[in-house]
C-alpha cells in the first residue's frame, strides 16, 4: 500500500453476513467493504481488507507492519481469535499502529489485552439512539453536530467496564433509558485507540454520512506519528 497515504486495514470476522440472510440484505458484501468503500473515497486514505478466515486469521506480521490504522469489527467469534494473533495486534498498537474497534468489538481480545478490564456492559436489541458530541473540539468530532439520531441501534448501557478514557468524545442516550460512553479514546504505548459504539449488524448504520465522517476523522487522528520497530531499538518517524 502507498506510503503517501494513510494505510488502513479493515478487519471483519465476516460471519453474520455470510450465514444470516437478514444481515446479508443490509451488508451483502460484508460490513468491511462498506467501511472500506467510504474510506477509499478520501484522497489521503488507501484501504485493504482482512477477515478471520484468512491465513493467521488475517493479522499476519507482514500485514500489520504495513498498516497505519487497523479498524476492527467482531461479534460472534471473539474467542476464535488465538491469543497469539491477538497479542500480535496489541503489540503493533503499542508500537504506534492506530486501532479503531467498532461496536461489539469492545469485547475483542486485542482491546481487552490493551485495556486490561472486562469490557462488559449492558445491552438489548432494537432501540433509538441520540449521539451527543461532548468534546466538540476534539479532531474526531470535526464537522459533527452537537446531536444526531440513529433510528435503530442496539442499546449499549452503563456500567461500561473500561479504564478511564483519555477523552470521551461522544455519549449516547437511548430511548430505553440507558446512557453510554459511545466514543472514547485511549493511548497505549505509541498507539492511539478510538472505540466507537454504533454499528450493530442488523441496521444500516455504516451508511450514515455522519457515522462515516466520524470514522474518517478517527482514522486521521489515529494515524501514527512515530512507530517502534519490533526490536524496539529503532523508531520510524512518520511525516
Amino acid at each position: 500500500m502507498s506510503h503517501n497515504k494513510i494505510r488502513v486495514t479493515v478487519w471483519n470476522e465476516y460471519i453474520h453476513e455470510r450465514e444470516l440472510p437478514e444481515i446479508a440484505s443490509v451488508y451483502p458484501d460484508g460490513i468491511h467493504t462498506v467501511i472500506g468503500d467510504f474510506l477509499s473515497k478520501e484522497e489521503d486514505i488507501c484501504v485493504r481488507y482482512a477477515t478471520l478466515d484468512m491465513p493467521q486469521q488475517g493479522v499476519t506480521e507482514e500485514l500489520l507492519s504495513d498498516t497505519d490504522v487497523l479498524i476492527w469489527w467482531g461479534h460472534a467469534a471473539h474467542e476464535q481469535l488465538t491469543d497469539e494473533n491477538a497479542g500480535r495486534v496489541a503489540a503493533h498498537v503499542q508500537r504506534g499502529m492506530g486501532f479503531i474497534p467498532l461496536h461489539s468489538a469492545h469485547f475483542c481480545k486485542p482491546l481487552r489485552m490493551l485495556l486490561g478490564t472486562t469490557m462488559t456492559l449492558k445491552w438489548k436489541h432494537g432501540d433509538h439512539e441520540k449521539l451527543y458530541t461532548v468534546s466538540p473540539f476534539h479532531p474526531i468530532a470535526e464537522g459533527i453536530p452537537e446531536c444526531f439520531e440513529l433510528d435503530q441501534e442496539e442499546l449499549y448501557g452503563e456500567y461500561f467496564d473500561i479504564p478511564r478514557p483519555d477523552d470521551v468524545v461522544f455519549e449516547g442516550w437511548f430511548a430505553g433509558g440507558a446512557v453510554f460512553r459511545s466514543g472514547v479514546t485511549f493511548t497505549r504505548g505509541n498507539g492511539k485507540i478510538f472505540y466507537f459504539q454504533p454499528g450493530h449488524e442488523e441496521y444500516p448504520v455504516y451508511y450514515n454520512p455522519l457515522i462515516q465522517k466520524i470514522i474518517v476523522n478517527a482514522v486521521r487522528w489515529a494515524r501514527p506519528v512515530c512507530r517502534l520497530s519490533a526490536s524496539r531499538d529503532n523508531m520510524e518517524v512518520i511525516i
